[in-house]
Order: structure tokens, then C-alpha cells, then sequence
């Protein structure tokens, strides 16, 4: 699922709630960059997480 992440599209750490509503900034193979409200930018193994998609970043 991680393959259609594109950036500006908002998601979700699964294993971590506490870290909000993130924007995926980049996504070079398995790694993910995302900006998360409450955590910051953060680098996601792919092959390790499955974020879950919320949607689409505003203007």
C-alpha cells in the first residue's frame, strides 16, 4: 500500500496515534518521509509500516 504514497498526502502511523496526522514529504523506495503534528519529520521503513491514508493535502 505504501507504493501509491505521494507527497502532500496525509496518513497515519499506525503503531503510534499519539504522533497525529502526518504529510508525507518524500518517498525514495522503502523510505518515507513524513511531517507528523506531533512528532515532527520522521523516516518511515516501508517495508516495516503500513500508514494508513487519509487523504489528500489542502492548498
Amino acid at each position: 500500500m505504501n507504493e501509491i504514497l505521494e507527497p502532500g498526502m496525509i496518513v497515519r502511523h499506525p503503531a503510534a496515534p499519539e504522533w497525529g496526522e502526518g504529510q508525507v514529504q518524500s518517498r525514495i523506495g522503502n523510505r518515507i518521509t513524513v511531517n507528523f503534528a506531533e512528532a515532527g519529520k520522521q523516516v518511515i521503513d516501508g517495508r516495516r509500516v503500513t500508514l494508513q491514508i487519509l487523504g489528500m493535502g489542502g492548498a
